[in-house]
């Protein structure tokens, strides 16, 4: 995913980033609940970040347990982010 990201024209990343930043704020949401900490709004630090953003908060998921409560919905929001980046 994040080699598709970066051959997309910006343009195209523009238009997906929405989904992709509404993923990340998801996991961000999840991994603050699963490890009692306050929430806190993910910044928009612009497509050139948006993958780093997704990979770091992929990685707090699966180190905070998030994923052994919801690892098909996570596995299907990564493939369905994939498929929208043609």
């Amino acid at each position: 995913m994040v080699r598709r990201w970066s051959q997309l024209p910006l343009d195209q990343a523009l238009l997906c980033a929405g989904r992709v930043r509404a993923l990340v704020q998801s996991l961000a949401d999840e991994v603050a609940q699963a490890t009692g900490t306050r929430r806190c709004v993910v910044p928009d630090c612009g497509p050139e970040a948006l993958m780093d953003q997704l990979t770091v908060m992929v990685y707090d998921a699966s180190a905070a347990a998030v994923t052994s409560t919801r690892p098909s919905t996570l596995v299907q929001d990564l493939v369905t982010v994939r498929h929208e980046l043609r």
